[in-house]
Parts: structure tokens; C-alpha cells; sequence
């Protein structure tokens, strides 16, 4: 493995990994997400996401499709709370192309008229979708139990937050934004480092923005339910407040998510659904970044077993006090496995650097498995004394 990294004059951070694989991620990120949106503001990075997609000065929508998928690549983007970013994978013989495509839907997207009241049915569309569907509705709720408003609410907005936002409105944000030191390109694959700093100078324009800030973000800890007509299943979510990313116990965190909810082979999977059949799923997942860091645990299982779910996971929280060492190894052996599996991936391994090098140095990614194996038995008991948690659930409504 080589890495190299380099900040451009004009203010773009680089980052590099070569690989002997014959396919390569490009991948161009805006350090701007949810995270950093008012509450009027809040679906904006989202909606700018999608229209970056509906032509530029030299491309229209479909040959900014056809350009990457003649060639066998994919192109995608996605909105995080503290990144919107933007992707290519194809053969690394294409470099040239990829990074072409990328740097014109990024900084070079147009925002017509008829597309931004197009685009924005097709997002009201996508709330309505992601409702619909109990177990995102669940996690996603369960995170406005856990902090105020404007953090807690949907990365997507709200119908009437994206029915607000005029083109000039959405347009003026992505020229603020969207400049050369708010941006990171990541590009992992057999290619050049020289060749991947070369384009991207040609390509970036020299242009600067607003500095960004995120909002204060509130912690609340709040219990809650709603039912709904035509589900059979209750699905619940447990929320605890853990560390953020680069900050003590980071690690610790994620082996405590490990050890509790990650694979059949877990505390929450053994006790809750193979020893007392109470779910078909149940897991622990965290969700972490820069400002921000909290865990999971999702359930779905019938009404009324809520309580009782309810119960004995919070039981297997608590009981992560007692975990042994011969727990922590086990824990730490899986992780780093994981680790390894997911690094296969250019793509996994590009949203990765673009993540730690958001908050704090992309170097990281590569101490992960000096990190992990650092964590102390004590550092991961400490966390389940943090027993404060919020809790939101979706059931059936009764006849």
C-alpha cells in the first residue's frame, strides 16, 4: 500500500492510494453536509446533490451518465451530516475521464430552473418512500429523540423545506460551498499520484467561498412512540449519546458496538433472539463524525414483546461491565477482519479517507488496527455506564 496526500495552492487536499488492482474510485467531496444546515436550511445539501447530476456548461444529464457507463464505470454521490460527495468507479486506464466528469458535476453544475422543480418531486418523493418504511423511519426518528433541532432532523428536510428552496436560493449555496478549500478528492487505484495532482490542478477553478461552521448541536434524551395503520411489527430504537470520531474512546466505542450487536454472534443476537426468540433481528450500530456521535439499538419484534425487548437489551448494555478479556481479543480479531474484508473496495476505502481526513488527518485510516488493538478492557467497560438513553418505536395501530 502507498499513500500520499498534498494540499494544492488553491486550497484542494489530495489524497492518494495506489493499488495494483486495475480499477480505480474517484471520489470529490464537499467538507459541507446536514450537520451544517439551519433548520430553514435543512434538505439543502441533499437537494444540491441531485441537481450537481442535471448538466453542466460542456455535459448534459445523460452524458454525464453515458460517459462513465460506456466505459463500464458507475457514478454515484451521497450526503452525510458533515460531507456531501460525489464518485466514480471504473478502469483505472480512465483516470483522465473520471476525474473530468466529476470536477464538471461538482464545480461546474448549472441548476436549471426545470430541473430544480423536477428534482424536487423526486425527493419529496424519496422522504415519502424512506417513511414508508418502518425500520429507516425508526432510526431516523430516533435521532431526533436524541438531539435538537436543526441536527436532529432528516438529511433530506422535510416536503416543505425542499418546496421552499428556489433555484437562485439552492445555486448561491453551491457557490459558496462547493470551492477548492472546502473540497477533498480521494482517488484510490493503479494510477499515478503525478498524474492524479496534474488533472486536478488543470481542473479546479480558482475560486474561494464562505468558511463554514456547523450549528450548535443540542443533546436531549426523549422517549417516544407513534402507530400506524397497515404494519403488523413494532420496530424500536435505543439511543445513547458515545464518543465522536477522534475523540477518546473512539475505538473503545466500536468494539463495545462489536462485542454487543454486530453479527449473530453477539450479546443482543444470542440473548434476545436465539435464547428467548423474541426478534428475527436486533443489532447495535453507531453512527459517528467530527460533532457528533451516538449508538443504536435497533429491534423489530411483536407488540407485545416491546417491552420485554425493551428490557433485556437494555440488560445487555449494562451487562457490558462484565466483559472479559478473552471478550476484548475476540472483539479486536473481528474488527480488524472487518477492517480488511471492507478495504478490498476502492469505494469503501475512499468514503473512509474522506472521514477521518474530515476530522482530523486521512493518515488514520491506516493506525486503525494499532488503534484498535490499543483499547484497553476498562476504556470499553466505562461505556456502558453511560446508561441515559432515548427511545422511539413504531407499532401497529390497534383495531
Amino acid at each position: 500500500m502507498e499513500f500520499q496526500k498534498k494540499v494544492l495552492d488553491n486550497g484542494l487536499t489530495v489524497l492518494f492510494e495506489k493499488r495494483d488492482v486495475p480499477v480505480t474510485t474517484v471520489m470529490l467531496a464537499a467538507k459541507f453536509g446536514s450537520a451544517y444546515e439551519s433548520e430553514e436550511e435543512k434538505g439543502m445539501a441533499h437537494f444540491m446533490e441531485h441537481l450537481c447530476f442535471k448538466g453542466t456548461k460542456k455535459r448534459t444529464t445523460q452524458e454525464i451518465a453515458e460517459e462513465v457507463e460506456r466505459l463500464g464505470g458507475d457514478l454515484n454521490a451521497f450526503t452525510h451530516e458533515e460531507v456531501t460527495a460525489y464518485h466514480v468507479r471504473l478502469p483505472s486506464e480512465h483516470l483522465e475521464t473520471a476525474m473530468d466528469v466529476i470536477f464538471d458535476i461538482y464545480f461546474n453544475a448549472q441548476f436549471p430552473e426545470e430541473e430544480v422543480s423536477k428534482e424536487c418531486q423526486v425527493i419529496c418523493e424519496e422522504i415519502k418512500m424512506y417513511k414508508d418504511n418502518p425500520r429507516h423511519y425508526v432510526l431516523d426518528s430516533i435521532k431526533k429523540s436524541l438531539y435538537e433541532a436543526p441536527f436532529g432532523l432528516n438529511i433530506a428536510g422535510s416536503e416543505s423545506n425542499v418546496r421552499a428552496m428556489s433555484r437562485d436560493m439552492l445555486f448561491s449555496k453551491h457557490q459558496k460551498v462547493y470551492v477548492p478549500k472546502n473540497s477533498v478528492l480521494v482517488v484510490v487505484g493503479n494510477n499515478d499520484f503525478e498524474d492524479v495532482v496534474r488533472f486536478a490542478e488543470e481542473l479546479t477553478p480558482e475560486t474561494s467561498g464562505e468558511s463554514l461552521e456547523v450549528p450548535k448541536i443540542i443533546l436531549k434524551k426523549n422517549v417516544s412512540s407513534e402507530s400506524r395503520k397497515g404494519i403488523v411489527q413494532t420496530n424500536l430504537a435505543l439511543g445513547f449519546h458515545f464518543p465522536f470520531q477522534n475523540e477518546r474512546g473512539e475505538y473503545a466505542a466500536e468494539v463495545f458496538s462489536s462485542i454487543l450487536g454486530n453479527g449473530m454472534s453477539s450479546k443482543l443476537f444470542k440473548e434476545v433472539r436465539e435464547k428467548r426468540g423474541l426478534v428475527y433481528g436486533v443489532k447495535s450500530e453507531q453512527d459517528v463524525g467530527k460533532h457528533y456521535g451516538y449508538l443504536v439499538i435497533w429491534a423489530g419484534t411483536d407488540k407485545s414483546k416491546e417491552e420485554e425487548v425493551i428490557r433485556v437489551c437494555l440488560d445487555e448494555f449494562s451487562k457490558m461491565k462484565d466483559i472479559t478479556e478473552e471478550e476484548l481479543a475476540e472483539a479486536k480479531i473481528q474488527l480488524i477482519g472487518n477492517r480488511h474484508v471492507s478495504s478490498e473496495s476502492s469505494s469503501d476505502v475512499a468514503v473512509s479517507l474522506i472521514m477521518e481526513e474530515i476530522s482530523g488527518d486521512a493518515k488514520d485510516y491506516y493506525l486503525f488496527e494499532d488503534k484498535i488493538n490499543s483499547v484497553t478492557l476498562t476504556e470499553v467497560r466505562e461505556l456502558s455506564e453511560k446508561t441515559e438513553h432515548s427511545l422511539f418505536s413504531l407499532g401497529p395501530e390497534e383495531e
